[in-house]
Parts: C-alpha cells; structure tokens; sequence
C-alpha cells in the first residue's frame, strides 16, 4: 500500500461521470475529461481498477498527486470517493472534486470551498458519503438548457459544434488550476482561476 503520509504532501483529485463509451463525451463527463487532460499533462495513467474507480499516481510539483474517476455511475460517486479515502487514509483537505456545473457558464471554471450539491446528484453522494458539504471543488460550467428541455437529456447530452471547439481550451485552463493548487493555496487559486 503506498500510503506513507506525513513524508510526502499528497493531493486527490476526483472528476465525476459516468463509465460506459456512450457517456464519453456527454456533459456530466466534463469531470473526467479533465482529469485525463490533466494525466496527459504529466504522462500519468489512470487505469489501476481499485476504490470502485479508475485510479492513477504520480508526482507533479514535488507531490504525490492522485487522480480517481469514480466507476460507480454518478449518483454513487460518493462511495468510490469514501472508499479511497479509507484505504489511504486521505485527509478531506486534500481532496478536490471536479464537476460539471449548470449554473456556471460554460467556458468558465469556478473554484468552491463548500456548499450544497445544488440538485448535482454526484455531489449530493460525495456530501452524503463525506457527512460534510466542506469540500474543495471546481465547477467546470455547462450553462442551463433552453427553457423546456429536461436537464437528464441536457447533462446526458454531447456538447454542440462550437462548445466543443472551445473545449480543449476549458480543459486546459482546468488542468492548469489543479497544477496552480499543488503550489498554493486553494484562495489563491480561486482568485486567479474564477470568472
């Protein structure tokens, strides 16, 4: 078990979605994708089957930074998220969960602290399964549907011709706040990275 705390500073980040090929490059995956550009970045590979995700390691900036993509369906992503911390015995401080955001728009990342899961089902599990709302996040922004469309076909659906033009840029400049947060302090970040 590579769990020697107290040697090395650790970090974890976790980018909720949804596995199956058909959810790849929906919405609610922005999460994951970003912790694949972030992975890229750093020639790290997230593939070890373990904590009911997908999970990869490696250093960056003089941490061990570890990157976990829950497999358990996003409603269930809370349990994926308590079992890692259990097994590495992970400080809650460490931890950031990245995530698609409705009331965010898209193109813009928005870094929190805390607060409610605001109707993210993924977020609702990781509060539930953390018994706390106070969670460092980044809250990759998507923007609201049209008015009468359901929100479930909206997150569920593939991102329009110009969205995803834009979207290496978005992953980009997500990728870039993680490696800014090895290095300082999570307000720091928040007031360089939020729109």
């Amino acid at each position: 078990m590579d769990c020697e705390r107290g040697k090395m500073r650790l970090k974890w980040f976790v980018g909720l979605g949804n596995p199956g090929r058909q959810y790849e490059s929906t919405r609610h995956n922005i999460g994951f994708m970003a912790l694949d550009r972030f992975a890229d970045r750093h020639g790290i590979k997230i593939t070890q089957s373990k904590c009911k995700g997908l999970l990869g390691e490696g250093h960056v900036a003089g941490q061990k930074v570890y990157l976990l993509k829950p497999q358990t369906y996003m409603n269930l992503s809370g349990e994926s998220i308590r079992a890692f911390m259990d097994f590495y015995k992970a400080s809650v401080e460490d931890l950031i969960v990245i995530y698609d955001d409705l009331d965010t728009v898209f193109g813009h990342i928005r870094l929190r602290y805390q607060g409610s899961a605001g109707g993210h089902n993924g977020i609702k599990s990781t509060i539930q399964h953390l018994g706390s709302q106070s969670f460092n996040r980044i809250r990759m922004g998507i923007s609201r549907p049209v008015p009468g469309r359901e929100v479930v076909d909206y997150v569920l659906g593939s991102f329009t011709k110009e969205e995803t033009q834009t979207l290496p840029d978005v992953l980009d400049k997500t990728a870039e706040a993680m490696e800014h947060l090895l290095t300082n302090p999570f307000e720091k970040t928040m007031g360089k990275y939020n729109a």
